[in-house]
């Protein structure tokens, strides 16, 4: 006799799609849809991407897509880190996607994401931009929980970054994981790393004060062509990793990074 319990082992997946348009000086689309929410705290063109489902899950399939009109200017954030946990052979998939008209302005600030133990993830960045706008991106990961002592043995983490500008890939990268590279010759115990990318015309004339706000005995490398400026951060915690990130975020923005950072 049956008594209507299931006993399918199928894992429930979440998926979520968040659409974010502005121009003219107006919102001119929002939608949400699934575990993807967009809050935007009245008076300023931040938004603050919130994932309802709590973390990304093997299966999971997260889509956002952000579009700034002619001369628009827009903040995005996260609510707070995000956590990918370990999978059960399902893979993670996050895909971004920025569009920037002329002389618009997207700041991509999310805050770390966090890799758990056996986490499997696959994410993309992908930003179409006119020439005459501007670009601040950055993404930092984070490899284990410290206060659980976590230290990564075995992850999957595919990491693709494409930036078009006019109609040109001006920036490719591809990140490939499949285990935590520990000799001195790789991460070396690292636990927190980062890039930040700035596009934008004359980018590259920042390339000195950029690197003056660096302090001694960090770990990061910053270099530059005439319209971009690319750095990289090593950090033995994510803590460390912000007390760098931070003062260069706020030179670039002329401004702190969005409130919820500091949460």
């Amino acid at each position: 006799m049956s008594l209507g319990i299931s006993t399918s082992t199928a894992v429930p997946r979440s998926h979520g799609l968040a659409r974010l348009s502005r121009a003219d000086g107006r919102l001119r689309r929002l939608h949400q849809q699934g575990c993807m929410r967009i809050l935007m705290p009245r008076g300023r063109a931040e938004a603050v991407l919130v994932n309802t489902a709590g973390g990304i899950a093997g299966g999971d399939r997260l889509t956002t897509e952000i579009h700034a009109g002619s001369g628009e200017r827009l903040t995005l954030t996260t609510q707070a880190a995000e956590r990918v946990y370990r999978s059960t052979g399902a893979v993670g998939r996050v895909s971004n996607l920025l569009a920037l008209e002329d002389g618009a302005r997207i700041d991509w600030l999310p805050q770390e994401t966090i890799l758990f133990e056996g986490a499997s993830l696959e994410r993309r960045l992908t930003v179409t931009m006119a020439e005459s706008a501007t670009l601040l991106a950055v993404e930092s990961l984070v490899f284990g929980r410290a206060a659980h002592g976590e230290v990564l043995q075995h992850l999957h983490l595919r990491d693709h970054w494409r930036i078009h500008r006019g109609a040109r890939l001006i920036h490719a990268e591809a990140v490939r994981l499949d285990a935590m590279p520990t000799g001195q010759a790789t991460l070396n115990g690292v636990r927190a790393v980062a890039t930040l990318i700035l596009v934008a015309p004359g980018a590259g004339d920042g390339l000195d004060a950029a690197r003056a706000l660096i302090p001694q005995g960090a770990e990061a490398g910053i270099s530059a062509l005439p319209d971009m400026l690319v750095a990289r951060f090593l950090a033995p915690s994510s803590q460390a990793l912000r007390a760098v990130l931070i003062p260069l975020i706020g030179h670039f923005r002329a401004g702190p990074p969005p409130r919820v950072w500091q949460l």
